[in-house]
């Protein structure tokens, strides 16, 4: 008798009106390779680095950043289908820790948004602020570091909707990129002045 395969439950979930449930949960590698795969390699998520990769070049990138043991992998999933990708790590062990001083409390993050499949007005918004809510629930969390490449301004422009601060241009192993801030105050002060028209796929 075959067994069904483990449900696997999100562990966090927010939901906005408008939009709906939006939950996030580890990424399972053997599992959601096959959609992450069909993410980045497509045209507008070139920024991702991986738009020639294999699936298994997808599956051997995603396993060496479990294996780490300071950046993990999320899978945001909208109403229960696969919706975005979310990564966090801890900047003083990454390559932009050495372009700027990390403090206590600094945490790293990267999104991608999936291609939609019909637009709903608000979408990216409330990804944005699903992530955000659950990086600060942590206690230990008091920043959180992007670094988007240069060239993407559509990420830059969400970044600083969502209450994020350029830094400063700084040059990593594969990109120039604005290192740029958002700690728990701006993050504050962005969702008090939100307008509901964060519709990009980013």
């Amino acid at each position: 008798m075959n067994r069904a395969a483990p449900e696997r439950q999100p562990f966090y979930r927010h939901h906005t009106a408008g939009v709906g449930a939006l939950t996030l949960r580890p990424l399972d590698v053997d599992a959601d390779t096959p959609t992450l795969h069909s993410w980045v390699t497509q045209p507008y998520a070139r920024y991702w680095g991986l738009t020639e990769a294999s699936v298994a070049d997808v599956r051997r990138e995603y396993r060496r950043i479990e294996q780490t043991g300071y950046h993990q992998a999320f899978l945001g999933e909208h109403d229960g289908r696969p919706a975005f990708l979310m990564e966090r790590y801890e900047p003083k062990h990454d390559p932009v820790g050495k372009v700027y001083d990390p403090a206590p409390g600094d945490i790293g993050m990267h999104v991608l948004v999936a291609p939609p499949e019909h637009r709903i007005p608000g979408f990216t918004g409330a990804v944005f602020e699903t992530i955000l809510n659950f990086l600060f629930s942590d206690p230990l969390v008091d920043r959180v570091v992007v670094e988007p490449d240069v060239n993407n301004t559509k990420i830059q422009a969400l970044n600083e909707r969502t209450g994020f601060r350029k830094h400063s241009i700084v040059d990593l192993p594969d990109k120039q990129s604005w290192l740029s801030f958002c700690t728990r105050d701006q993050y504050a002060e962005a969702v008090s002045a939100a307008t509901p028209d964060l519709n990009e796929a980013g």
